[in-house]
């Protein structure tokens, strides 16, 4: 009898812990790898970043030159089914693999803004952004222009040239922010 209330007491404490490490990693803060050189010079491939969730859990944009983790999943909606499922400690329980879908990247442009690509340069709203954390100058073909629709952002890597962002993939959904960097 004591025996079973000893497991029960280690049991109880196992899965209070676990549930507390998965509230914390779905509306607080979670950590990620960096997978490829999108984010060069800023930040390095398999870099270990953690991202605050606040901004998802109160629903508040991130500011301007922000670096985010996305959901590039774009085309789908996301719920709270999938911060779960896609939480580390539940992927290693049910033995998911990682899958390339978060992308981290820097906030270019917030809902009503006028995003321009011309002269290897980005403007916002007519005026040229000050950038001292690209790679290199991006080379672009022709002109490129894109207003950023209600609830969603636009964002771009620091390596312009090496980049699959919003150029490629569209808007980000404010849903699809996963959270706002706060430690490298």
């Amino acid at each position: 009898m004591k025996i079973m209330k000893e497991i029960w007491s280690w049991t109880r404490s196992i899965g209070i812990a676990f549930a507390a490490v998965v509230f914390l990693g779905i509306f607080v803060f979670q950590p990620f790898k960096v997978n490829g050189h999108s984010m060069e010079p800023t930040l390095d491939h398999e870099d270990r970043v953690y991202v605050s969730k606040l901004s998802k859990t109160f629903s508040y944009l991130p500011d301007y030159g922000d670096i985010v983790v996305i959901d590039s999943r774009v085309d789908r909606t996301r719920s709270i089914k999938d911060d779960i499922l896609e939480h580390p400690l539940v992927k290693l329980m049910t033995g998911q693999t990682d899958d390339p879908i978060y992308y981290v990247k820097r906030v270019i442009g917030k809902p009503g803004d006028v995003i321009e690509l011309k002269d290897h340069q980005v403007y916002r709203n007519g005026e040229v952004l000050a950038e001292p954390y690209i790679k290199e100058v991006m080379e672009i073909v022709g002109e490129q222009e894109w207003i950023v629709p209600e609830d969603h952002i636009f964002v771009m890597g620091d390596n312009r040239n090496n980049s699959n962002d919003s150029r490629n993939i569209g808007f980000i959904p404010a849903d699809h922010i996963i959270g706002i960097l706060f430690m490298k």
